[in-house]
């Protein structure tokens, strides 16, 4: 089993920055990805960016340039870090792990999830 914990959400102004946190622990050693994804009110749960075992990552187009993710191994950590926030990103935002081979497409395809932290920018 893998637990993941999310942190370092929040209340930011509109062009604000938040770092968030996802503490894993359990079984990291079956995790071939991590994911971050995001779910605002009545809409779907969306992708925002990955970064996989190795260490390639992807970002989403919409938060390419303003968004990065990046992993501290001796930590166990994964973050994401958001510059230049806007209104329409305020969301609850999950910490996701696959243990398939190849990142998964869909959410379904994380086997683990965190809580979700609620990021809320202001305007």
């Amino acid at each position: 089993q893998v637990q993941l914990e999310e942190s370092g959400g929040g209340l930011v102004q509109v062009g604000g920055s938040l770092r968030l946190s996802c503490a894993i622990s359990g079984r990291k050693d079956t995790i071939t990805a991590v994911a971050w994804y995001r779910q605002a009110p009545g809409m779907e749960r969306e992708l925002v960016a990955f970064i996989t075992s190795g260490g390639s990552t992807k970002l989403e187009e919409p938060v390419k340039g303003r968004f990065t993710i990046s992993r501290d191994n001796a930590k166990y950590t994964v973050y994401l870090q958001m510059n230049s926030l806007k209104p329409e990103e305020t969301a609850v935002y999950y910490c996701a792990a696959a243990r398939t081979p190849f990142p998964p497409d869909t959410a379904p395809g994380y086997a683990y999830w965190g809580q979700g932290t609620q990021v809320t920018v202001s305007s």
